[in-house]
């Protein structure tokens, strides 16, 4: 199966408690900008920020995040800001690592999903560093992301695919 089937399937059977059942989508460029801009604040918030509230205010009840490295790794929102917020004790060590994401600038794709919301796929890379030391680049991959749209008018993160890591060269 494609990853283009896999993503229709997640986002035909997704059903989150936010998003209604009939929404009306952006036409392009807006949609690609709402998106652009909802991906660059959650993941900003994901990998640099600390706020478990706002973070579940980002996601559906229903999301889930697939990995090829680490497995079916979240079912559901709660689940998920419950890991972000454990990782976000970590991180207050002094010498804990951090991470930052960042997409790849012209890999990036956005379909509509009419009546639900957007698929997002691309490119990004990862760096880290130890407590306050220099950051490096450490990694590549691919994603693929399913995007709701509620009727309050929020993007919220439904599906996650991350697969194709590779390390930096």
């Amino acid at each position: 199966m494609t990853i283009f089937a896999l993503l229709a399937a997640a986002a035909a059977t997704a059903a989150p408690a936010q998003p209604g059942p009939a929404v009306t989508v952006p036409e392009r460029p807006l949609l690609e900008r709402a998106i652009a801009a909802r991906d660059a604040e959650f993941f900003k918030l994901f990998f640099e920020g600390c706020d478990p509230r706002r973070l579940r205010t980002m996601v559906t009840d229903d999301l889930e995040m697939y990995h090829d490295k680490d497995g079916f790794v979240w079912h559901g929102g709660d689940e998920a800001v419950a890991g972000y917020a454990q990782r976000c004790a970590e991180r207050k060590k002094p010498d804990a690592w951090r991470s930052r994401r960042e997409p790849v600038a012209g890999t990036i794709h956005v379909d509509p999903v009419p009546g639900f919301g957007a698929m997002e796929t691309g490119e990004h890379v990862f760096y880290e560093r130890r407590g306050d030391g220099p950051e490096k680049l450490v990694g590549r991959s691919r994603f693929a992301q399913v995007w709701a749209l509620g009727t309050d008018g929020r993007w919220r993160l439904a599906r996650i695919l991350s697969y194709a890591h590779a390390a930096a060269q």
